[in-house]
């Protein structure tokens, strides 16, 4: 791979045929050069595209909804977890090794809390009082993990207290010591143990021995007495006693976490306002998914995107401008676009995006595979509809014929089964043909959409005229539109019928007399809405302003 991180290809929004295909068609080619591209849309495939790709065996691009880079496309450091009875010396080994934050996680992964230094180093170096508090609360079979011992006995109810004495026999044998519910540290001396459980001490801890004798067993279980023999010396006995409890005493609960799928600039954000080494990040569930820090926040790449079938930030991913823009292919006037530094870009005067990418497949002498050639055929078709549109040149021509002789296809077969199968006007809610193929324009100061339908007789609106217009009519204020025009192109009368709606649908008016949301008329030879209708609409604006 010359480059293993992901290159997102992507068409505009309310993606038709060719942006699809296109941009499918594309990230194919990409991969067979050796690059990781991902082919992406930015809204949902209309009815006509859906025949297309089912046709030809594609599943539908993934959804790219915005140019930013989240937290899970980002390079993260893998979260070492561990459960809440994790032992505070097994926590401490692990810690030595993996010297990270340790994440604290139930059955199912989800995150509890998480350890630091500072949690262990509060044990180590922290008051005895909190030591002593942590020890009473501590299970017999821990001490016995910790100190690597073999468990004697242990009473149904323990009565630790937290302290811990260490026995030295005088003189005066124990008569000294304070002993009542403690862990007591004896050596192999069976007449201290006898005189330490008789003392009440709620643990014997014995070092340097192999058995405990009989009486001393006796005696512990009168009294209530757990024994220990530890596998450690007296040292490492009482050092390692403290590092016994379990770390959910001691772990972090109150935590500044992340979900995978915010972005990397948001986080950043919330990062420099506190002061942690690394952060949890989980996802939708609460679940564990890695540990960000500011290195990884302030080190994160920016998405690598291409465009295909566009060149304006209104009908780009969103935050097109924060991502890495390495490439634009597209037919369209040049649009509102900067980069920081040159890229590719491919501006070509066809009817078709995936004109100029089946061309590409040759100047990069990459042979298409049947599938390839009928999607990038079927998408020419669509855009050019069947080389009618004042858009097409022969170079379109040329080059849907050439991917027809592949693909083994009829050009005017597959232009009638994508404009009448494809089309599924029928099956379309009223908001699903308003948003069909539709783009936004700047035209002037005014914000215009214009969406195109191809059929083979535009009679089939009738029907369903006045639902269109109500859809129209929402439409136009959610997105607070000037004009939304909406053009049904016929095939078998080469010319389309028009329904407009907006504050200034006199621009509609004016580029067309005639225009009635109550009677379709069909404006003969009307075919492309880039070449023939935004021009048009332009003009008229243009012409007020003067």
């Amino acid at each position: 791979m010359y480059n293993s991180y992901p290159i997102h290809i992507t068409g505009h929004k309310h993606p038709d045929t060719d942006s699809i295909c296109s941009a499918i068609a594309y990230a194919e080619l990409k991969r067979k050069l050796g690059y990781n591209a991902v082919a992406c849309r930015l809204g949902e495939v209309n009815h006509e595209t859906r025949y297309v790709l089912k046709r030809f065996g594609f599943q539908h691009p993934i959804i790219l909804d915005d140019a930013r880079m989240r937290l899970n496309e980002i390079d993260l450091d893998k979260a070492v977890t561990i459960k809440e009875e994790t032992t505070i010396y097994e926590a401490w080994q692990l810690m030595s090794t993996e010297k990270k934050v340790l994440c604290v996680v139930d059955d199912d992964n989800h995150l509890l809390g998480v350890l630091t230094n500072s949690n262990l180093a509060s044990v180590a170096m922290g008051d005895t009082a909190k030591s002593i508090e942590l020890l009473s609360k501590t299970p017999i079979e821990y001490i016995v993990k910790t100190i690597q011992g073999a468990l004697v006995y242990a009473p149904k109810v323990t009565r630790l207290n937290g302290k811990v004495s260490i026995v030295a026999v005088a003189e005066h044998k124990l008569d000294n010591y304070e002993l009542k519910d403690r862990t007591v540290i004896v050596g192999n001396d069976t007449e201290a143990q006898l005189q330490a459980i008789e003392k009440d001490a709620a643990c014997l801890v014995v070092v340097w021995a192999d058995s405990i004798r009989d009486e001393v067993i006796k005696s512990a279980k009168e009294k209530g007495c757990a024994i220990i023999m530890s596998g450690h010396g007296t040292l490492n006995t009482s050092r390692y006693l403290f590092y016994s409890s379990p770390i959910k005493f001691i772990m972090s609960t109150e935590l500044v976490t992340f979900e995978k799928t915010e972005f990397v600039d948001d986080a950043l954000n919330k990062v420099v306002k506190s002061r942690f080494r690394s952060y949890p990040v989980v996802d939708g569930d609460g679940r564990i998914f890695g540990l960000v820090s500011r290195y990884h926040l302030l080190n994160a790449r920016r998405k690598q995107i291409i465009l295909v079938d566009h060149n304006e930030t209104a009908q780009s991913v969103d935050s097109l401008m924060e991502a890495d823009l390495l490439e634009v292919i597209d037919h369209h006037r040049i649009g509102d676009i900067q980069t920081n530094k040159p890229i590719n870009f491919r501006n070509q005067l066809v009817g078709s995006t995936c004109t100029i990418v089946a061309n590409l497949y040759d100047e990069n002498r990459v042979p298409m595979e049947p599938n390839i050639a009928g999607l990038l055929c079927a998408a020419i078709l669509s855009d050019t509809l069947n080389f009618k549109s004042p858009t097409t040149t022969i170079v379109d021509v040329h080059t849907a014929q050439r991917c027809a002789r592949i693909a083994e296809l009829n050009t005017d077969v597959l232009a009638k089964d994508i404009f009448t199968e494809g089309a599924g006007i029928h099956e379309k809610t009223a908001l699903e043909i308003v948003e069909n193929d539709i783009k936004e324009f700047a035209i002037g100061s005014y914000r215009v959409m214009v969406g195109q339908m191809s059929l083979f007789d535009v009679q089939q609106v009738e029907a369903i005229r006045a639902d269109v217009l109500k859809a129209m009519g929402s439409f136009v204020k959610e997105k607070r539109l000037d004009l939304l025009l909406l053009l049904f192109t016929s095939l078998e009368h080469h010319g389309s019928a028009m329904l407009y709606m907006g504050k200034e649908k006199w621009i509609a008016e004016e580029a067309y007399p005639g225009i009635d949301n109550q009677h379709l008329r069909l404006f003969e030879d009307i075919l492309s809405r880039k070449k023939q209708v935004i021009p048009r609409l332009s003009s008229v604006v243009e012409g007020r302003l003067r």
